[in-house]
């Protein structure tokens, strides 16, 4: 008899001999073909939660079977260990950010281990390390060389109290976090990448093989629109003259122009202050200060109730020839489009509204067929033909819409453009635990790139945190005045950091070389290991990170450093694991679930197999942890079925075949599930199996030593990637070579994993009414006859008649009745 599994002892001892015989170092020599799989690096936030099991033990599984497919696998880990959290434990706790954030790396790494997974920790990153943020630097000062990286007005967060600029996190229902005081908007020179360069590369996904709903968000984000710019007379009066200057707003539905009957301008709009009458001035103010403290997606919210103020000027619709009032309005965005949105209320739902709340003329000039020639009483969006439209009647829209931009286009009042809803990038932040952004201010020469021979511009160590929310660099003089590269004069460095998205893009690209002072990384080893081959992660990173991912490959391409556009292969994203409360599991909700009591008392592998047991991986779901000991029963009785020897002895033929037809059926239902990351459909083969060989070794009959062996071999195979520790302590007893992660993916014998038996599934009218277990080479005519002589089929059509049959060989029976034709 097998002594009892004891989980703890068992990991511990292979994890210290897989460490310190370096099992999982990957070189750069080995001529075996590559395969580059990663999983998101995790924040530093001071303990791993389940929901990191959830995504990383997972993508172990699938590490490792590639590396037991006969791959050279490469499967890094680092930290992405940058961000505002660590201030504020600075703040509350007087523990300085780095200190912080190192304990937490040393906690996280220690719990990852314990995890079992074939991290090579040789190729650690750590976000914060200057060895690596002054690459970041160094793409940053490349860019600003490529006219991709400038300095521009944009608005900020700013506690008038504290007079500081506030991160987004920092503002708490459009108050500082700190005081309390309303939050303003305060326009500040900052930095900004040029993503909006590259908006047309990033729309074609051809190259890739992601998730749909992940492609359809980031198209959506980058937000592709081809319409015409048009331009509009304005002046301060009621009859403006074309001589007064013009407005250009862009529309995608140039042919409903002579519906137009106001203009809205972005609040942000600098003809705003400008074409705002005297008398309507306070109003105006007003309403544009209160805009100024809501986020776009609160302005852009369809729940919300549309608002704007008349601003008292007007401006001309040059085609029409008609005057129309101009309001703005904090439903337009400055920086969408050109800021101004011409109202047409009776072909788009949004100006609709607008238009009966401030009463404003409804006019319809698109009408849909069957148009009864009254008010409407909704918009209509879609095409029919011009009316109301001049010479134009009489047109479809189609056909308007092209005669229209032409005409616009000869008179030189517009012009057919694209605009895209992608934004520059904002990378400036207003805070401490970042990158510093390495400019220098000078009087004479204004913002002065830091030359590459002063990288890395280091973040002091002695810097103040005080709860005031200024940025202790901008406190620091010894951080703050240096002497200009250029000139030698006293001048200021920047004190801005960049957004923790700058660490994230290209830390995949850091892994495959992590200590080379000299360059970023090595080309060649480039060539060797990039792009990832398989990236994991979640789905809630599709239009930050993969998409500044995405963007930022093209970049480093463009400066010759790689020879590929996309970064990530292939991408699967897997479900969210949810806490008690039926929440997302984060630290900010407070429904987190430490593993480390699970890993004690279960075992690592006990609750990585549970993890990946409680449905389809991209599905998520509840956590329970009362299901685990249905896995614990079954890793016992494993444990036990390949240790306890059956008794040996010529076996009957059949009972052989059934014995070898198991193995390699097993054999190869696990590696389409592993194919197909069915993580729980692969572990349910794995019990059924040990529940097959249980029930063989317990019948008390004689067993084939040689089939038996096979099967054994198999299942300790079968179980590795999954369950590293049991597979490698099983291997080492049944007398395998160290390591059963170095040995090959056994492979299946397709006649013999061929079942002579199948499951025909029996409908009527698409119903499921019976399943029948039949030969698997029956023929059509044979499962047709067996289908209508069912039971649950004879009393379904009760004397119906069967108007045809559909047969899917070895599948499914579909009997169509008459009356359902």
């Amino acid at each position: 008899m097998a002594d009892r599994y004891d989980p703890l002892s068992i990991e511990s001892k292979w994890q210290q001999r897989w460490q310190e015989g370096d099992l999982y170092g990957t070189t750069d020599d080995d001529p075996r073909e590559k395969h580059y799989a990663l999983t998101m690096l995790p924040y530093t936030s001071g303990d791993l939660h389940i929901g990191h099991w959830y995504a990383m033990a997972p993508s172990d599984v699938v590490a490792r079977w590639k590396r037991m497919q006969g791959f050279n696998v490469l499967f890094p880990m680092g930290f992405d260990a940058f961000g505002l959290p660590a201030e504020n434990a600075a703040i509350q706790k007087g523990i300085h950010p780095r200190e912080w954030t190192y304990a937490n790396v040393e906690r996280m790494r220690g719990q990852l281990q314990r995890m079992g997974a074939m991290f090579d920790w040789s190729r650690e990153v750590v976000t914060c390390d200057p060895e690596y943020y002054r690459w970041n630097q160094w793409f940053f000062l490349r860019m600003l060389e490529n006219d991709l990286a400038y300095r521009a007005t944009a608005p900020a967060n700013w506690c008038p109290n504290d007079q500081t600029v506030l991160a987004n996190e920092q503002v708490v229902d459009g108050r500082c976090e700190r005081c309390g005081a309303e939050v303003i908007k305060r326009d500040l020179e900052q930095w900004f990448f040029r993503t909006t360069r590259y908006a047309d590369e990033l729309l074609d996904h051809s190259g890739i093989d992601w998730p749909q709903p992940v492609i359809t968000m980031q198209r959506n984000w980058i937000g592709r629109s081809e319409g015409v710019e048009a331009s509009f007379a304005i002046s301060e009066g009621e009859s403006p003259t074309l001589e007064s200057g013009e407005i250009r707003c862009f529309t995608t539905r140039i042919d409903t122009i002579y519906g137009a009957t106001f203009m809205v301008l972005a609040p942000e709009h600098p003809l705003v202050s400008t074409l705002t009458a005297p008398e309507r001035r306070d109003e105006v103010e007003a309403y544009v200060e209160q805009s100024r403290k809501q986020t776009e997606i609160e302005r852009l919210s369809t729940e919300r109730e549309k608002t704007g103020v008349f601003i008292g000027s007007h401006c001309l619709n040059r085609l029409s020839g008609e005057s129309i009032p101009i309001y703005v309005g904090d439903y337009v965005l400055a920086s969408y489009g050109t800021g101004a949105v011409m109202g047409v209320p009776a072909h788009d739902e949004r100006d609709f509204v607008f238009a009966r709340k401030y009463g404003l003329p409804i006019r319809v000039v698109i009408a849909p067929e069957g148009w009864d020639e009254l008010p409407p009483q909704e918009a209509h969006t879609g095409a029919g033909t011009m009316v109301n439209s001049g010479r134009f009647d009489g047109l479809s829209s189609t056909e308007g819409w092209r005669a229209i931009a032409d005409e616009i286009e000869e008179r030189s009042w517009g012009k057919r453009t694209v605009t895209y809803r992608l934004r520059d990038w904002l990378i400036s932040r207003q805070r401490y635990w970042g990158t510093p952004i390495p400019i220098i201010y000078c009087k004479d020469h204004g913002p002065v790139p830091v030359p590459d021979a002063d990288l890395p511009v280091v973040l002091p160590d002695d810097a103040e945190f005080k709860p005031t929310g200024e940025s202790p660099l901008a406190r620091h003089e010894g951080f703050v005045n240096v002497l200009c590269p250029r000139c030698g004069k006293a001048s200021r460095r920047e004190t801005d950091t960049m957004d923790t998205f700058m660490d994230s893009n290209w830390y995949f690209m850091r892994y495959i070389d992590p200590h080379n002072a000299e360059q970023p990384f090595s080309s060649a080893l480039a060539r060797q290991w990039l792009p990832v081959d398989q990236y994991t992660g979640g789905a809630e990173h599709a239009v930050m990170h993969l998409l500044y991912a995405r963007f930022f490959a093209r970049v480093v391409r463009d400066l010759g450093l790689v020879e590929f556009d996309e970064p990530f292969k292939h991408l699967f994203n897997q479900g969210q694991i949810l806490g008690p409360d039926g929440q997302r599991m984060s630290k900010s909700r407070g429904n987190v679930v430490a593993p480390d009591d699970q890993v004690d008392k279960w075992g690592a592998d006990c609750f990585r197999a549970y993890l990946m047991f409680l449905g389809p991986w991209d599905a998520g779901g509840p956590f329970d942890i009362s299901g685990i000991t249905g896995i614990w029963r079954w890793i016992n009785r494993l444990w036990t079925v390949v240790l306890d020897e059956p008794r040996y002895g010529e076996m009957p033929g059949e009972d052989r075949k059934t014995l070898r037809h198991e193995t390699h059926q097993t054999i190869k239902e696990v590696t389409d599930d592993l194919a197909g990351f069915r993580f729980n459909t692969m572990l349910a083969r794995l019990m059924e199996f040990t529940t097959y060989l249980t029930r063989v070794k317990e019948s008390g009959g004689a067993v084939d030593r040689e089939s038996w062996s096979q099967a054994r071999t198999a299942a300790v195979l079968l179980i590795a990637p999954a369950l590293p520790h049991l597979a490698e302590e099983l291997w080492e007893r049944i007398g395998g070579t160290y390591s059963v992660h170095q040995q090959s993916w056994p492979t299946y014998d397709a006649a013999l994993a061929a079942s002579d038996r199948v499951t025909l599934v029996v409908q009527v009218n698409g119903k499921v009414r019976d399943r029948l277990e039949v030969s698997a080479d029956v023929s059509e005519d044979e499962a047709r006859a067996l289908a209508l002589a069912s039971d649950g089929v004879k009393q379904q059509l009760n004397g119906t008649e069967v108007q045809r049959v559909i047969y899917v060989p070895g599948r499914l029976v579909n009997i169509v009745t008459k009356r359902s034709v």
